[in-house]
């Protein structure tokens, strides 16, 4: 399997290492050209104005948005959750999306870097206990459509949700030290 991680901006050296650890071949994404033949993408958390301003400079907005809507398995974690969604509560003018996941999320939901923490998520079907969450700055998803799922909630409020092959979580898998919703996502959209 070759999964390749937008490496703009953001968490993408720790989304390659856990992917690196579940023996997943691993291409970082700068150019359109790094996008070929791959299996799966991950989009990082980070700053999603930034990002959002990276992927037009670098020409790799409408690649990649191509990429998803033709159903290449997605994972956005944070500021690629932010990106994969529909409505933008409080997005800037200037920054705009993929709009392929029926969610509405605010940005900064849960407050300033100051508001960030640590909680455990129980996540559904999720062998070996809830999920480490690590939610910095982290969107609020405030709206879940219709064949949206809601995998994981943290106070009622979703977290982790899945619409075919398009996951996007809160918080920050990446840094849980925890290669289960990885290995999960992988196993449940991979080529087979």
């Amino acid at each position: 399997m070759k999964a390749a991680v937008l490496a703009l901006q953001g968490a993408f050296r720790e989304h390659r290492e856990v992917l690196e650890a579940l023996d997943v071949d691993v291409v970082e994404v700068r150019a359109p050209e790094h996008l070929s033949s791959v299996d799966a993408l991950f989009l990082p958390g980070g700053e999603s104005t930034t990002m959002s301003k990276l992927l037009d400079s670098s020409g790799l907005f409408d690649p990649l948005r191509e990429l998803v809507r033709d159903g290449v398995p997605t994972f956005g974690t944070c500021a690629g959750m932010i990106l994969l969604a529909r409505e933008v509560a409080d997005g800037r003018s200037d920054q705009h999306g993929f709009d392929v996941l029926d969610i509405r999320v605010r940005r900064n939901g849960y407050g300033r870097q100051v508001a960030s923490f640590e909680a455990d998520v129980e996540v559904e079907s999720l062998p070996g206990g809830p999920f480490h969450g690590v939610f910095i700055r982290a969107p609020f998803v405030e709206r879940v459509g219709d064949g949206v799922d809601v995998l994981a909630d943290h106070e009622g409020v979703p977290v982790l949700v899945r619409s075919g092959r398009v996951w996007a979580s809160s918080f920050h898998p990446e840094l849980s030290h925890d290669l289960r919703l990885h290995e999960r996502f992988l196993q449940e959209v991979g080529p087979t």
